[in-house]
């Protein structure tokens, strides 16, 4: 029987008539777009059909809050772009590699001339400028090497010719709305940070100017040294000698200070964060490790990358911190504020002591009992308030220490105690302090103007105690 033919809609109908009128690149198998979706603001990837219910209710990671880790701006050390460490790649106790959560995208690459710059000025497919040795940019900025390449974006050497040749770091983010975005957050926070610390003595890091470059964010910066971890990564994971950590532990006690004091929260410190002004070394021979052994010449550092500083009057996202650095409060969901960078500084003075992190995890049930193993049991009030009741059960973690996992962490975590070097009254006083700053209750933790009044520091020097001391690298005239 010959079926009757189905009549097609107005919809359809009209669909067909813009097809055979659409030019011929339009028609040759490729998605049509219509001048909304090649919009750059938008992503060609999405659909024009209704959005499912499902849809609505689950956003993707990269849309939950305003202010998400991962949308964090790196610092300008010669590290890869990375959120959270991988077990794999870095046991324990040597502290091989670190991994970083990347950002997926449509991203379209362009291509024109400035006006200004003889160079073609265009971006990869990722968005980064794509930067050549010896290109301008502002007819200033001369690129002398890459630094660096994170999440946010590429950090350059760059001689500044407005100031006599003098070199600096340019922080060139990524031609991406969200970034963008993030960047000029930064510059605000860096512009307060200037507005109350004129003479720079409160070691963070000195914005020298920030600028827009065909859609990218520039944010001109002094140049300085290899980041802590990057150091101590060169240096086969060694601990820095006691001295020094001291040393540097009295200055990111008053850079940090400094900010709480002016109602702002770092929520990223790492070793990553840090810097060393200058990082020029000498080498000896350890005995005991039977290795070559740096010692950076100078321990005077910076803290850098303000991405995600929060005034404390601000909205505060749920998750701050990069993981091995994350305190109690932010995994249970507690709430939190500027005890949470106190928890972070005794994660990274443990790393400066050890060469390993204190909780090499990436998994919250397992980070909390990685705490237990190490500080003892969690407060029992914390434990009836999280939100995260699906890791307790009658006010106790549920954890299985027959799996891979738990044998894992049987084995590698120890009570704090044990990890001390030597029983002498150094290394005990530093244990104190650790102990009081990695106390599970934010409004017991100690502060960093009890902690700068703590017996750890009556040893420095009346030199080790001179803040923002610079160096011949740092070309602030």
């Amino acid at each position: 029987m010959h079926r009757r033919k189905r009549q097609w809609s107005r919809q359809e109908t009209r669909a067909w008539k813009r097809r055979r009128l659409s030019p011929s690149w339009e028609r040759d198998g490729r998605r049509r777009l219509s001048p909304y979706w090649k919009s750059p603001a938008r992503s060609c990837s999405r659909s024009h059909k209704k959005k499912t219910y499902w849809e609505k209710s689950h956003k993707p990671w990269h849309d939950r809050g305003t202010h998400s880790i991962s949308f964090q701006s790196q610092s300008y050390s010669t590290k890869s772009s990375v959120v959270e460490k991988s077990r794999s790649g870095r046991q324990h106790n040597h502290c091989a590699s670190r991994r970083r959560r990347s950002i997926s995208g449509s991203y379209s690459s362009k291509s024109h001339r400035s006006a200004k710059d003889s160079q073609t000025i265009e971006d990869d497919k990722e968005g980064h400028l794509v930067c050549r040795i010896g290109d301008r940019i502002l007819d200033r900025y001369e690129i002398v090497r890459i630094l660096g390449e994170g999440t946010f974006g590429r950090v350059v050497e760059c001689l500044d010719h407005n100031r006599g040749s003098a070199r600096v770091a340019l922080k060139i983010i990524r031609n991406i709305r969200k970034y963008r975005e993030a960047a000029q957050l930064e510059v605000n926070v860096l512009k307060k940070i200037q507005e109350q610390d004129k003479e720079n003595k409160n070691m963070c890091v000195l914005m020298w100017d920030s600028f827009d470059f065909h859609g990218h964010a520039c944010i001109a910066f002094e140049l300085l040294g290899k980041s802590t971890f990057d150091f101590q990564k060169e240096n086969n994971y060694l601990p820095y000698p006691l001295k020094q950590i001291r040393h540097m532990a009295f200055q990111l006690f008053h850079a940090i200070k400094f900010l709480h004091d002016n109602k702002l929260t770092h929520t990223d410190l790492k070793p990553e964060n840090i810097l060393f002004v200058n990082s020029d070394f000498n080498t000896s021979y350890n005995k005991a490790k039977n290795c070559e052994e740096n010692c950076v010449k100078n321990s005077s550092i910076r803290v850098v990358d303000f991405g995600s500083a929060t005034f404390d009057n601000e909205y505060h996202s749920t998750i701050v911190a990069t993981r091995h650095y994350r305190p109690p409060e932010v995994i249970m969901e507690l709430g939190w504020a500027q005890p949470c960078d106190v928890w972070s500084l005794g994660c990274i003075l443990f790393e400066y002591y050890t060469g390993s992190t204190l909780f090499q995890t990436h998994d919250n049930r397992e980070h909390l009992v990685m705490m237990e193993r190490i500080l003892g049991p969690l407060p029992r009030r914390m434990v009836y308030k999280t939100k995260k009741q699906k890791y307790f059960q009658n006010g106790s973690l549920i954890w299985d220490e027959t799996t891979a996992d738990g044998r894992y962490v049987n084995k590698n975590c120890h009570p704090l105690r044990t990890y001390k070097i030597e029983d002498s009254p150094e290394h005990a006083e530093l244990f104190d302090l650790l102990r009081r700053m990695l106390e599970y209750s934010p409004t017991l933790r100690i502060t960093l103007d009890e902690a700068l009044r703590h017996p750890f520091f009556t040893r420095l020097t009346p030199e080790e105690r001179k803040l923002g001391s610079r160096t011949s690298r740092d070309l602030s005239r």
